[in-house]
């Protein structure tokens, strides 16, 4: 590999002349500076980045660390990151994985944003107090260097659940997701919460994984639980949006129909709710913006600006999965 040293030796400078040349500094003349720079470009010279940062003690990237990749919701998150960073003069790189995480303490990158479990909670506050500055989207961490925006996963549930209620179920079939997962332990948490408040409602709890494997067993262990058509119509509440969709292609073979013998209740609006027949009835938020604060809460925290702990705000958007309110045999009784 080509250094500055050799750049030097064949223009016969001194290598800070060279580092001057390089950087455009005005400490050399006009003259000097092109004929190394020919030099520079006629050897392939290629700058060290990690020597350079390693000085500035800056990359002007923020790392974005990921469980998975796949889904509308990662390609939005992305999308609302990288707006603000490139906007600020920053670029970002997605990783993930284990050993992902060196890039951290061998400062490859100003800051991280973490939506990702394989992170243990400890390591993160380790870094943090190395002084390295981290914004979670998955968990609460108190720490200086540390700032959360976080879904308001509770609302979500609570929204979801009432809706059911609502429409008149007094059974209530929930499906997970995978476990250590930070979004579907404080869904559920208000899910139980909710039901227990109503007081009236059953909950069953079903195993999930946010794919749409899960939905799709989900929907297996309910079909054997079910009568067919013409019975009591069956309430689903599918702790995200890809849950549900496995949900309604096994539903599909079946003799059962979602929006009348099922009602589903999903959480993300990806794209395909809308497309998907019937229409899927979900808790809606915006995924750019929860990028784009990310990406400003990362930059403030390393500029050294006081920062307030996020948390975004969410919708029901009610579709033809779970819209017309039905009445219970229990009620045409009394």
């Amino acid at each position: 590999m080509v250094s500055i040293k050799d750049i030097a030796k064949q223009a016969g400078v001194s290598i800070s002349t060279v580092s001057y040349a390089l950087n455009g500094s005005d400490k050399v003349t006009e003259e000097t500076c092109a004929r190394i720079l020919a030099i520079a470009k006629e050897l392939n010279y290629v700058p060290n980045a990690a020597a350079r940062n390693l000085k500035k003690r800056q990359t002007k990237i923020i790392g974005v660390f990921l469980t998975d990749f796949r889904g509308d919701v990662y390609g939005d998150l992305l999308y609302g990151i990288k707006e603000i960073l490139n906007r600020k003069g920053y670029d970002l790189i997605v990783c993930s994985g284990k050993q992902s995480h060196r890039m951290l303490p061998e400062r490859m990158i100003d800051g991280a944003i973490v939506l990702d479990q394989t992170f243990d909670s400890q390591e993160l506050l380790n870094y943090a107090e190395r002084g390295h500055k981290i914004v979670v989207l998955d968990r609460e961490l108190n720490h200086p260097n540390i700032n959360q925006v976080l879904l308001d996963n509770k609302a979500g549930a609570a929204l979801a659940i009432e809706h059911l209620l609502e429409l008149g179920h007094r059974k209530l079939y929930v499906v997970t997701g995978p476990e250590g997962s930070y979004d579907s332990w404080q869904r559920m948490q208000a899910v139980k919460q909710t039901i227990e408040r109503n007081g009236v409602a059953e909950m069953i709890e079903i195993d999930g994984d946010f794919e749409k494997s899960g939905g799709e067993q989900a929907a297996e262990i309910i079909l054997r639980q079910q009568d067919g058509p013409g019975s009591e119509p069956v309430a689903v509440f599918c702790l995200n949006d890809e849950m549900a969709v496995g949900f309604y292609n096994r539903m599909a073979q079946s003799e059962l129909t979602i929006g009348k013998d099922i009602h589903i209740v999903g959480f993300d609006n990806i794209e395909l709710a809308q497309y998907i027949q019937p229409r899927l009835t979900t808790i809606d938020y915006s995924k750019r913006k929860w990028g784009a604060v990310a990406a400003e809460q990362v930059l403030k925290i390393i500029a050294g600006e006081d920062v307030e702990h996020e948390r975004l705000y969410v919708t029901l958007v009610q579709r033809e999965s779970a819209g017309a309110a039905f009445i219970t045999q229990d009620q045409q009784n009394l």
